[in-house]
């Protein structure tokens, strides 16, 4: 298949995906083609986790965070080292050709991370992801996304809503690349908890899953590793379902089923692309810390990152001696404070 400059090798056109729509993995893959100008915005650069169903909705799927080998060799790949030791070659998406070639490996969505490959420590986004459970209707997923827009109004930050494909919102907030993940989920915990606060009946911050009512106000995907279906993602729905972004006064009224593989075309002709502007009203959100009371933000990804050399005997020395009730290595660094630091770095705190 042509995309583009590139020679992109399909197979199996004709496989129904979607048995309820009669739709192929050849329409999946010509979707992606088309819409790529769109959903390329969202997906391109960062880091991707392929969830791969190779039979369509109705078969089984898998998880795959390593890029396949062999791989065409204009696949971008980024290496990635978590803390644990563990490495893995992410693949990475820059063109058409890209989403069409992860598209033909069976992966309905785009699984992206919340961060780009020049930085992968620090999101870009800030994301409140709206999760109901069984017995929370649509109804109060749409008022309480409102309710979020009244808080980032506030609070003088963009936010930008689209269905989860599923049956959730997404509301996400380009933000400046300079905070690592554990900063901006604690600012997005102080802003879900202040959501929670003004609807308590409906929704909810409680993390454990069988003690929740309500709708879930999930701060905790800010995180590394984490990933949503990005916009303009196909969802493994029955319907061919999509997370389509949307005008904050379409909200109240919305119906996530309206958006699907066969109606996105029509979408975004009518609406246009409404997140095309998005990373252009990136907010900084330092100074609003203290706005939620809050401490300072640490601008620090070290403690995201496996350290790129060895440690020295020195630095371990301190960071044992550091460690002894100083209580700066209680879950908040996997990398000790330099050896010519002389202060005792003061832990965080999550609110």
């Amino acid at each position: 298949m042509r995309v583009g400059e590139r020679e992109v090798a399909v197979t199996n056109l004709d496989k129904v995906f979607f048995p309820a729509r009669s739709l192929t993995k050849g329409d999946l893959i010509q979707y992606y083609a088309d819409l790529a100008p769109f959903a390329l915005n969202h997906v391109e650069r960062r880091p991707m986790q392929m969830k791969r169903h190779p039979n369509g909705v109705e078969g089984d799927f898998f998880y795959q965070k390593r890029v396949p080998v062999p791989h065409p060799d204009w696949l971008e790949t980024v290496h990635i080292s978590y803390p644990s030791g563990n490495e893995a070659d992410f693949p990475v998406v820059t063109d058409a050709a890209g989403l069409v070639w992860i598209a033909n490996l069976g992966c309905i969505e785009m699984h992206t991370w919340h961060s780009r490959v020049a930085d992968v420590a620090k999101p870009d986004y800030m994301l409140i992801d709206l999760d109901p459970s069984e017995g929370n209707p649509w109804e109060h997923v749409r008022e309480i996304a409102m309710v979020v827009k009244d808080v980032l109004d506030e609070l003088g930050l963009p936010g930008y809503p689209k269905t989860s494909g599923v049956s959730g919102m997404h509301i996400l907030t380009p933000i400046v690349i300079e905070l690592p993940f554990p900063e901006v989920r604690r600012f997005a915990k102080a802003v879900a908890v202040e959501v929670s606060s003004r609807v308590p009946k409906i929704a909810t911050t409680t993390w454990v899953v069988k003690d929740r009512t309500g709708v879930f106000v999930d701060y905790g995907q800010n995180a590394f590793d984490r990933t949503i279906a990005s916009a303009y993602s196909i969802r493994p729905m029955a319907d061919a379902r999509a997370s389509a972004p949307l005008r904050w006064d379409e909200v109240p009224d919305v119906r996530p089923e309206a958006f699907t593989l066969e109606t996105m075309r029509e979408r975004v002709a009518k609406v246009g692309d409404l997140t095309a502007d998005i990373w252009q009203h990136r907010a900084d959100l330092k100074p609003l810390f203290k706005t939620l009371k809050l401490k300072d933000p640490v601008v620090d990804d070290r403690v995201l990152v496996r350290p790129s050399r060895q440690w020295t005997e020195e630095e371990q020395r301190a960071w044992r001696e550091r460690g002894r009730g100083s209580g700066w290595n209680r879950g908040t660094s996997r990398r000790p404070p330099k050896a010519a630091d002389q202060g005792a770095a003061k832990p965080k705190e999550d609110v």
